[in-house]
């Protein structure tokens, strides 16, 4: 893995990722994405293009960086009330901006980079997200309740793969369907451990 990706940059090289990563965005909107090259984002950014080829190696790369900063949640979370309606709300949302085309574009950037640490860093921000969600539910006294492994495997994982590979047949009645299923699982483990049927 590339030490350079996975580095957290302060002072200068944090204002040289901040001005090439508002140049991408800024490219990105205004190009065919075949006609977005490094000496254009660099003259944009007022850097070379070998500083850019020095930081992240090449163009995809660059764009897989930009959008796993993208992918990272700014929003704060819904609060429903309930462990489930706000896993819907935070699906939903999820859902609805990666089905949009810069989305599965930003999808597609970060499922192609060569750096586990671009990708890592999105799962980790997931399973932080969902560990917030699950201290609200236990603070509002909700049990039983799953794990975040759990709550990846059975609402995420699907999300995901379909989002990667069949956008098409996402809906809001699928997102309830894995969330109701991975939470009546939750309620059955411990049942099925006290022998109860």
């Amino acid at each position: 893995m590339s030490t350079k990706s996975a580095a957290r940059p302060g002072g200068r090289s944090a204002r040289v990722q901040q001005a090439v990563h508002e140049a991408v965005r800024g490219l990105d909107g205004e190009l065919a994405r075949e006609r977005l090259t490094v000496p254009l984002i660099a003259e944009r950014a007022g850097v070379t293009p070998s500083t850019i080829y020095r930081r992240w190696g090449c163009l995809r790369e660059l764009l897989a960086d930009v959008a796993a900063q993208r992918l990272q949640p700014e929003a704060p979370l819904a609060q429903t009330g309930s462990l489930a309606g706000d896993l819907f709300a935070w699906t939903q949302e999820y859902m609805e901006e990666m089905t949009s085309t810069p989305g599965r574009q930003v999808l597609a950037d970060v499922l192609g980079s060569t750096h586990q640490e671009r990708r890592t860093r999105c799962w980790q921000w997931q399973r932080d997200q969902l560990s917030l969600l699950l201290e609200r539910a236990a603070s509002r006294g909700e049990a039983p309740l799953p794990g975040v492994e759990q709550l990846l495997d059975g609402v995420m994982a699907p999300l995901i793969y379909r989002l990667s590979y069949a956008p098409h047949t996402l809906d809001e009645a699928r997102l309830r369907h894995w969330i109701r299923q991975t939470l009546d699982e939750a309620v059955a483990a411990p049942s099925a451990a006290r022998g109860e049927t």
